[in-house]
């Protein structure tokens, strides 16, 4: 089968597509968030009840550019061109808020099998996102960013660097739930098996990718 070449931009467009649409499928779906979404999501049901304005994908880049900073603190350098991740965080969020609007809001549905099934959905989703945005050179979201420049500038295994990553992010859900709105909303069982599948599913979509197309 002859592979499709040229892919580096449209992996970006599909990561972004993906990745949010990954994200407003877990959120409806109101099982937990992955370990990467819950944090901002956490934020966002805290300050949204006091700013209307401060919507999910809003709190997403806002969040992201604290990344950012932390990226910068863990690499103990800084580069202008990671700002450029920064704008694709702020264009996610703005995709992110496009599919709530799409769906009618971020409220989670009733039927516990929608619920389980967009679940499914929402991680695959999110796990193929991501592997889409290890195999463009254009700009990744934060999130990815720290993962690529901790791993390339400690000369780390990616998957593994990513699967650590993810373990820190359920931690911080956690906190983050129980000292903002004393729950766990956003963090369910959902995010344990999300933290546990992602990396491994990142990988085998990744290998996947490699034989079916080529990022040139």
């Amino acid at each position: 089968m002859k592979k499709i070449s040229h892919m580096k931009k449209p992996a970006w467009v599909l990561g972004v597509l993906f990745c949010t649409l990954g994200i407003a499928l877990c959120t409806k779906a109101g099982l937990g968030l992955s370990m990467i979404a819950a944090p901002p999501y956490i934020i966002h049901v805290k300050l949204s009840r006091y700013f209307s304005f401060y919507t999910q994908g809003m709190s997403e880049y806002v969040f992201q550019f604290i990344l950012l900073v932390v990226t910068g603190l863990i690499c103990r350098t800084f580069r202008m061109r990671w700002l450029l991740s920064f704008v694709t965080a702020v264009i996610s969020g703005f995709a992110l808020d496009g599919w709530f609007l799409l769906f009618g809001g971020n409220g989670v549905v009733e039927s516990i099998a929608v619920r389980v099934a967009l679940f499914i959905f929402g991680e695959l989703f999110t796990a193929l996102a991501i592997a889409f945005y290890f195999r463009t050179n254009l700009p990744q979201q934060v999130y990815e960013l720290l993962v690529a420049e901790v791993s390339a500038r400690y000369n780390l295994n990616r998957d593994k660097v990513k699967m650590v990553n993810d373990v820190s992010y359920l931690a911080l859900s956690v906190i983050l739930a129980l000292v903002l709105n004393r729950s766990l909303q956003g963090v369910g069982i959902g995010t344990v098996v999300i933290t546990l599948v992602n990396a491994p599913l990142i990988a085998i979509f990744g290998k996947i990718l490699d034989k079916l197309f080529i990022f040139d």
